[in-house]
């Protein structure tokens, strides 16, 4: 499955193959037990961050993935956000330090 990643005016394309979904549940389970004691989101203390929360906090990982060019954990968090929101076809990050502002598109 084909994302577009967009970072500043900067577009990425990234396929994450469907087996990585499926293969990497149990991690992604890890990564929801981690969230459920909550999570620092910028400036503030998310108790029990919701689903759109959570994808928004991944995606800010997927940034720095992406930053170190890490490409295998790069497409293992874009992974995660396409199990819990599959329609998403382009993640706009938000570079200012906000993760509140990460968007998941389905155009």
């Amino acid at each position: 499955m084909n994302v577009t990643v967009e970072i500043h005016d900067k577009s990425y394309v990234l396929n994450v193959p469907e087996a990585l979904m499926l293969e990497a549940i149990e991690f992604f389970e890890k990564m929801d037990k981690d969230m459920n004691c909550g999570w620092q989101m910028s400036r503030w203390w998310v108790p029990d961050p919701d689903q759109n929360q959570r994808c928004q906090i991944v995606a800010d990982k997927l940034l720095t993935a992406m930053q170190q060019d890490n490409s295998e954990f790069a497409l293992l968090m874009a992974a995660y956000i396409l199990t819990n929101k599959p329609n998403t076809r382009r993640i706009r990050i938000n570079t200012d330090g906000e993760i509140q502002g990460n968007e998941f598109l389905d155009e």
